[in-house]
């Protein structure tokens, strides 16, 4: 009876872990897919001739979603 809720718990660890991993990527990639638009819908709105928007806010949502995901990761919830 122990083994089994051994492994049940095992089970249910790594399930949890996959889910919590999972969610963060998919967190990272929201960011910075929001970002990038952003920043291609400013380019376009202010018709310039290099995407200087797009870039910067690509750059930045890029740190914003790295610091995000490594607090998540390094506190305890």
């Amino acid at each position: 009876m122990e083994n089994q809720e051994d492994e049940k718990d095992k089970i249910r660890k790594g399930t949890q872990n996959y889910m919590k991993y999972s969610g963060m990527a998919i967190q990272m990639g929201v960011i910075i897919l929001i970002g990038t638009y952003s920043g291609m819908w400013l380019d376009e709105k202010f018709q310039t001739n290099t995407p200087w928007f797009t870039v910067g806010l690509a750059l930045l949502s890029i740190f914003a979603a790295l610091y995000v995901s490594l607090k998540d990761l390094f506190t305890n919830k």
